[in-house]
């Protein structure tokens, strides 16, 4: 079971385990927001509700931007495992301007690829090939990449989840 902990104005910041969760619950460095029903935790002489969004009582700065990593998985999930050039199902990644060309490991340089694409585009760019890219790359947003490991998360937790995008 995880527990999505918000910065005291409410942002998103990170999901933890429920026994963190009740650990800062129970020290008084966060409070409890949205529990999971019917789902206690039980101790030697006391019964807690098991958290499924907590709070913290003091504003934590954070010192990182909310960049999203660049990873082969991350590609593949922006792009919904379809190919970029042809729409097929995609295995595996390509870069649109090759690494031998200068072509950056980005999220604007890279495209999820079906493996038949990858292998006939070989070093050349797309525009060499007269192939057109599917989709425009760029660094995905939303709910589930705003914190990482909120993706499949509690249903309570969209509306917390949803601020952070408009933020």
């Amino acid at each position: 079971m995880r527990t999505l902990i918000l910065n005291a104005g409410f942002e998103p910041l990170a999901v933890v385990s429920f026994r963190r969760a009740l650990a800062l619950v129970i020290c008084g460095k966060a409070a409890v927001v949205e529990i999971v029903e019917d789902d206690p935790v039980w101790g030697v002489s006391v019964r807690y509700d098991r958290p499924s969004v907590i709070v913290l009582t003091r504003y934590v700065k954070v010192p990182y931007s909310r960049r999203v990593p660049v990873t082969r998985r991350g590609v593949l999930k922006r792009d919904l495992h379809r190919c970029g050039y042809c729409g097929a199902s995609a295995t595996t990644i390509d870069h649109v301007i090759p690494r031998s060309r200068g072509g950056e490991d980005s999220w604007q340089n890279l495209v999820a690829c079906c493996l038949g694409c990858n292998s006939t585009k070989g070093n050349r760019t797309p525009a060499e090939m007269g192939w057109q890219l599917r989709i425009t790359p760029r660094m995905p947003y939303g709910p589930g990449w705003a914190v990482r490991g909120a993706e499949g998360g509690a249903p309570q937790w969209e509306q917390y989840l949803a601020q952070a995008v408009a933020a």
